[in-house]
Parts: structure tokens; C-alpha cells; sequence
């Protein structure tokens, strides 16, 4: 990030004109002003004042100044890639759909406003300072981009020490990222991959420093707290599926600390500096990826034919395991999971992998029979946390689940997603599951487990004894916090004052992010959780103005409406919860439910049974549908519904108590 003038910005900006879905925006200077003339959030023409530069290559964009405090990121970009690849040229980010006034994604929003989304990782001890009241940000850095304090921390007693010529071990930084601790790789010649000479610590230090901003993550702390685990300050995603692909490849722009945590290498304790140097970006070995691969792994063992079936220089070894994706128009950016391909998986799961992105001709069908050729049928069977995390996003599939939740081969990442995938209701295997997870030493694993146990109900949550609330991690905490709200008067004394320092914390990470409907809408959730139904009106109210085409929101305002007894209000909001998003199941449940309440049987039925359609395999709708027929009458049906049930969950005591009270 630069300020921006003639040495600093690559656009053309000499009366230059780009045409987007027929709307012309121009570029134009005046020695150090540069000017761009586009279409404002009310859609009309105005002319914007380029104050800063963002990134260099292999793209430049451009920040402007807005009332508040704000600076909002401009849709276009300047290519700088040179011309003979494709570059020296504006383009749109969103080139493929008109992103016009009044869409989420126009610049002018908060999704592109610099001080939330992206001022963090491209300046230097940034404070957001974010005023509720106002609605505006008084934001500070202590440098206008990235600079040695924003990895090694405060740097005074560095400077000290420099000036006296007298150092301590760690040369005055308040943090120590060396992740070797004087190991060394010392290579194999039997399996021609070189191991550590010393055991890696149990947390690698690099991965989570680096991590703060080479993620998909969310701020959860006041200050950044340099040396502590990543989950201390900050959320990281789990294989979300609008983030990963089942099988855990990148998908979106995820900024690899997930998908390294997947790796091999990682697990191994390859750390970011045993291919990256840190301070410029490039690699150790040069411009060639092979040969930084080469530090590890002997060409002459895997640079092979034998290996790949490929002649070296028709397949460097990024081509085939660390395959790549293009964001942001021109920025391609590998996958850090290290992966085998695994075409049968593409089949499966409909995943890609690295043999079709050269054989695009041909189908994974085709990959896969030529990798079983090549290396056997057995080749292609190893199991895979792919494949129930692909089972959890279509539906019911606890059991396999569970499998992938335990299975300590699976990276830590992969274990905590499965877990978040479980549906209720919840038996003996899925609380052994969840008791595994929150003892678990990876904070991700307690995290997940605390979200699964949210979805029990409320009586069901002790039947685990409460844990995570004096967690040594905050993001652990504060999960705690969420989980325990509605039993707080029932915890153990032990438990009362951990929770009450949980609850402060939580207000504090949630009320630190009111500019965003996230921040609200978990603000008013807890505050609802706690028994405050008004202050949680007034969180979900504050979050709707800010993004009033949630379906989330409006699901969650209903919620509340329905605790003040503003009935009708809230079926209203139930209802825009789900036209907004008639592919979640919990809408149309809650839906349902709240026109039954209200005296609705029939519509309430018809929306129910539509959806037991859409969603067989959903508890809660199926036994919402049995129970409204027996109620009207209808017993016959209830107790098909019922059977049906029974089926599907043999041993909910439940669906057995009704189906005796219908008869069998």
C-alpha cells in the first residue's frame, strides 16, 4: 500500500476510458492527482480521487477516500503483467456479471471497504477503530504497509540492543519465529525424502504467524498478540464448502494456511521458511519450483518418469501437487495441501485434480483408469475425509462422520469440519465424538465440537461436563461462551465465574465488529441466549440495515420477535428468511412451525410436507409433520411419517415413544 502519485501508480491513466456492461468509466491525471470518473452508489457518474496504491504485481488496485473515515477499493484493476502476457490493460474483478449500484458487491460497500477487509494485513499495527454510534472509523497504522513489526512485533528493544551493541538470544524481538530450533533436513538415500534431525515442536510457529493473514479468517481480538497460536486472535475457516472442495482443494481465495495445514509436509514439520524466504518472497531455490522441491526431495528418486509417468520437463512437480487457481482475474495462486492426485475422487465427489487441469480432453474417468493402471487398483482406495465431508454437505451422514472426526490420520482441519457436519439428533457415537473433540490438544477440533453440541438441545448440552470456557485459547472461549449462555445458572459452581469472563470476552471480540452484520447478529444471538430478547432486537435490527437481504438475519430477527411476543412480526421475518433462501432447511422448519403456532395448520402442512420432500432426511421437519397430522387428527399419515422416521433413526426413543402413542 502507497500513497498515490506519478512513482507509485502502473495504471494508464491518460484519458483512458474502460466500457463495463456498457458504462464507461475513465482514467485521467493531473501530475500526482489521478482521477477516476465512475458510477457512484446512487449509480450516478462522479469523479473519484485515487488516494492510495494497493499491491504491485501482478495487479494494482486503487483505494479512494469516502465520508467516515472509510476507504473503499475501486472495481478496476491495472494488469501489470507485461503486454506479451496478457497484461498492461484495466479490467473489472467482476468481469462475467454487471456489479452495478445498490448489489453487495459494489465497491462503494462494505464488502470492499479497505479498513475492515483488508487494511489489517497490508499495513503495520492497524487499529480499525470503529465508532458503532457514528458509523464511521478513525483507523491507524504504524505504517502505511507491511514493515518488520507486522511479523516480529514491537521492535524498541531491537533498536535498543542495535544501538548499544548488546543482544539477547532473541536480538531484542518480542517474538522468535524460528521453527528449526537448530534441526536440520538430513535426506534419506533409501526413500529419497530428507526428515528432520530433531522431532518439530508440536505447534509450528511459522504456519500460525503467517497465518494471520495467509487465511480465510475472521478478527476475534482487540490486538494482535505476537507468538501465540493463530486461533488466539483470530478464527481461521474450517473446509466450508464455499471456501473448499469437498476433498479439502482450494476453491476460493482461501490464502493457504488451510490448505497447508492439510498437508503432509506440514504434519512432517515443514515450516514457511524452508521454501519461502520471508523477507522478499521468493524461493530459496530460485525461480523454478522444482528446484525448491528439490531441497527435500531427490530428483533423482521423484524427477523420474517412473515417478510421474511424465518426462520431467513436460511436468514439474507444482503440476501435478500443488495445481493452481486464478483470483482476482490474473493472480494464480497454488494449492499448499501438497496433495497425490486422486482423479477417482474427482469422480466421486466432483472435485478436480491436477491430471485433468493438462488433460482437460479427457474425464476423470480416464485419469483414474490410467492411474490404476500405472499404480495398481489399491492405489485409489485409501480412504479419504473427502468423502464424508461430501457425504455431510448433501445430508444425514453421522457415521461416516464420526469416522473421519476420529481418525487421527486426517489433518486436524478435516476432523474439526466433520464434526461441524453432524446433524441431530445426536446418539451415543456422536457425543463420544464431541467428548473426543473438546479434550482434543488441536483448538480446532474444541472449536468444532462446541458448535456441533450447539445444535442438541439445550438439556442435552450437559450431558457432556462443560468444557472450553477456561480454555487457554480465546477462540475456544468464546465458542464456550455461545454454547453455555442458556445454562449458565445450571453450570457448575466451578464453571460460573470462567463463564462470566467468557461472556465479557465475547461482547467485547462481537461489539469490536459492529460494523459488520456478522459482529450484530452474534451479538444479539447471545444477548437472546442470555434472556435479553431487547437488547438482542436491537443487535438483529442494527444488522438488517446493513445487510437487508440476509436470510440469516431475517431468520434471526424472527426468532427474537417471537420471545417479545411480536407474533406476526415475526412470522414476517420467517417468511423473508425463507423466500430468501428456500434451500435451507431450518428456515422452512422454523417457518412451518411458527404458522402451525399461529393457528396455520393447513399452510402450515403444506409447507412442511413440500419440504419433507426437498429434505427426506431431515429430523426435525419429518417429526414436525407427523406430530401437526396426529394433532389434527390424521393418524393414519402420522404414523406413516412416523415409520418412516423410525427407519431412518432406530434408536431415538422419541419417534418410539409416538409411534406407540399412534398405535403401531
Amino acid at each position: 500500500m502507497q500513497v498515490a502519485d506519478v512513482s507509485t501508480v502502473l495504471g494508464d491513466f491518460s484519458d483512458t476510458t474502460f466500457d463495463y456492461f456498457g458504462k464507461q468509466t475513465q482514467f485521467s491525471s493531473d501530475g500526482d492527482q489521478h482521477v477516476v470518473t465512475t458510477e457512484n452508489a446512487d449509480g450516478e457518474e462522479k469523479e473519484f480521487r485515487v488516494a492510495y496504491t494497493f499491491g504491485v504485481a501482478p495487479l494494482q488496485q486503487y483505494l479512494v477516500e469516502f465520508p467516515g473515515g472509510r476507504l473503499q477499493a475501486l472495481p478496476y484493476s491495472w494488469d501489470t503483467r507485461d503486454e506479451a502476457d496478457g497484461g498492461r490493460r484495466w479490467y473489472h474483478l467482476y468481469p462475467d456479471e454487471y456489479i452495478g449500484p445498490g448489489d453487495e458487491l459494489h465497491w462503494t460497500g462494505r464488502l470492499q471497504n479497505w479498513n475492515y477487509l483488508c487494511a489489517e494485513c497490508h499495513s503495520t499495527n492497524l487499529q480499525m477503530r470503529y465508532d458503532a454510534a457514528t458509523a464511521s472509523y478513525d483507523t491507524t497504522y504504524s505504517e502505511l504497509s507491511v514493515g518488520c513489526e507486522a511479523c516480529h512485533g514491537p521492535g524498541s528493544h531491537h533498536r535498543d540492543q542495535a544501538v548499544t551493541g548488546s543482544y539477547d538470544g532473541n536480538l531484542g524481538l518480542q517474538v522468535d519465529l524460528d521453527d528449526r530450533n537448530g534441526a536440520v533436513w538430513i535426506m534419506s538415500p533409501d526413500t529419497g525424502i530428507a526428515g528432520r534431525s530433531e522431532p518439530a515442536p508440536d505447534v509450528l510457529r511459522q504456519p500460525e504467524a503467517c497465518g494471520r493473514c495467509h487465511s480465510r479468517r475472521g478478527v476475534i481480538a482487540p490486538h494482535y498478540e505476537y507468538g501465540k497460536p493463530l486461533t488466539d486472535t483470530h478464527l481461521p475457516a474450517l473446509l466450508d464448502e464455499h471456501l473448499y472442495f469437498a476433498d479439502g482443494q482450494i476453491k476460493d481465495e482461501v490464502y493457504v494456511y488451510g490448505s497447508f495445514v492439510q498437508s503432509r509436509m506440514h504434519r512432517a514439520g515443514v515450516t514457511c521458511s524452508d521454501c519461502h524466504n520471508p523477507h522478499n518472497g521468493e524461493l530459496h531455490a530460485g525461480d523454478d519450483p522444482s528446484d525448491a522441491c528439490a531441497r527435500c526431495h531427490l530428483p533423482s528418486t521423484f524427477a523420474t518418469v517412473e515417478h510421474s509417468r511424465h518426462e520431467p520437463s513436460d511436468a514439474a512437480c507444482v503440476d501435478c501437487h500443488m495445481p493452481s487457481r486464478t483470483y482476482m482475474g490474473v493472480d494464480d495462486r497454488r494449492d499448499h495441501s501438497f496433495r497425490i492426485p486422486r482423479p477417482d475422487l474427482s469422480t466421486a465427489l466432483g472435485s478436480p485434480n491436477a491430471c485433468n487441469e493438462c488433460h482437460s480432453d479427457e474425464s476423470p474417468a480416464w485419469a483414474a483408469a490410467q492411474v490404476a493402471e500405472w499404480l495398481g487398483p489399491g492405489a485409489q482406495q485409501r480412504s479419504h475425509y473427502g468423502t464424508a465431508i461430501a457425504a455431510g454437505r448433501e445430508g444425514r451422514a453421522n457415521a461416516a462422520l464420526c469416522e473421519a472426526a476420529n481418525n487421527d490420520a486426517y489433518p486436524a482441519i478435516a476432523r474439526a469440519t466433520a464434526i461441524t457436519l453432524l446433524s441431530p439428533p445426536f446418539g451415543e457415537l456422536e457425543f463420544a465424538t464431541l467428548r473426543s473433540g473438546l479434550s482434543n490438544p488441536d483448538p480446532l477440533l474444541r472449536i468444532a465440537a462446541l458448535r456441533a453440541l450447539r445444535l442438541t438441545a439445550t438439556e442435552n448440552r450437559l450431558r457432556i461436563q462443560p468444557m472450553g470456557l477456561d480454555d487457554p485459547v480465546r477462540s475456544v472461549r468464546l465458542e464456550a461462551a455461545s454454547t453455555y449462555a442458556e445454562l449458565r445458572d445450571l453450570l457448575p459452581v466451578g464453571q460460573t465465574r470462567a463463564f462470566a469472563r467468557a461472556a465479557d470476552e465475547y461482547r467485547e471480540t462481537y461489539s469490536m465488529l459492529a460494523n459488520t452484520p456478522e459482529g450484530l447478529a452474534n451479538l444479539g444471538s447471545f444477548e437472546l441466549s442470555m434472556g435479553d430478547a431487547n437488547a438482542a432486537l436491537e443487535h438483529f435490527s442494527s444488522a438488517v440495515k446493513l445487510e437487508p437481504r440476509s436470510a440469516l438475519l431475517r431468520h434471526l430477527m424472527g426468532l427474537v420477535l417471537v420471545r417479545t411476543g411480536d407474533r406476526d412480526a415475526a412470522l414476517e421475518q420467517l417468511r423473508l428468511a425463507f423466500e430468501l433462501e428456500p434451500g435451507n432447511a431450518r428456515y422452512v422448519y422454523v417457518y412451518g412451525v411458527a404458522l402451525n403456532s399461529l393457528g396455520r395448520h393447513d399452510d402450515a402442512l403444506q409447507v412442511l410436507q413440500t419440504a419433507r420432500e426437498q429434505f427426506p432426511n431431515d429430523f426435525d421437519i419429518g417429526w414436525a409433520v407427523a406430530t401437526i397430522l396426529r394433532d389434527a387428527g390424521d393418524i393414519a399419515n402420522a404414523r406413516i411419517v412416523a415409520t418412516q422416521l423410525a427407519t431412518q433413526y432406530p434408536d431415538d426413543l422419541n419417534i418410539a415413544a409416538l409411534l406407540e402413542a399412534l398405535g403401531r
